[in-house]
């Protein structure tokens, strides 16, 4: 399917030079892609991705940088309802297992394995709900494997007044 719209992303303000990047979700690994594969993971709306930097851990969070992204992707497998699910055949509970500790210890996460089939499929990323704790049911998440700042896969972070730095030495 082919979605438009706007997305948003909380950033520590350390790596807010590089919004378009999905290094760290490579460099760590993500509910949807393994260690090495990068990721750019997007909220639907901004409190989602509050909820998603913060993990629902703490009642006070570091700072962060909000940011809002522009996107029109396709294609994307929505997993977001059971009939989206049972399409691209997959079960909630293999989206929302524990993948983090999974594989801290040493096995394979179902998400990871479901994220593999997509891309293997040509799917750009991922439509898929919040895990974060205290998400409610309309609280989705934009997972891309692929993107860029040209069709089918554009993305680009909405900041015409130029405020985010340029690199880490550029804050204002």
């Amino acid at each position: 399917m082919r979605l438009q719209g706007t997305a948003f992303r909380a950033h520590d303000p350390r790596w807010s030079f590089k919004p378009l990047s999905g290094d760290g979700a490579a460099l760590y690994g993500g509910r949807y892609n393994r260690k090495g594969t990068p990721a750019l993971y997007l909220a639907l709306d901004a409190i989602t991705a509050v909820r998603e930097i913060t993990q629902g851990l703490a009642r006070k969070f570091d700072p962060c940088v909000l940011c809002c992204y522009d996107f029109d992707c396709e294609p994307l497998a929505d997993l977001r309802t059971d009939a989206g699910r049972a399409h691209h055949h997959v079960k909630l509970a293999e989206m929302r297992s524990a993948w983090f500790l999974e594989a801290a210890a040493g096995r394979e996460p179902a998400s990871w394995r479901i994220a593999d089939r997509l891309m293997a499929q040509g799917y750009a990323g991922l439509l898929t709900p919040s895990f974060a704790p205290g998400a409610t049911h309309d609280a989705h998440g934009l997972v891309l494997w692929r993107w860029s700042a040209e069709l089918p896969t554009k993305v680009t972070v909405y900041d015409p007044s130029g405020k985010l730095p340029k690199d880490q030495l550029s804050w204002p």
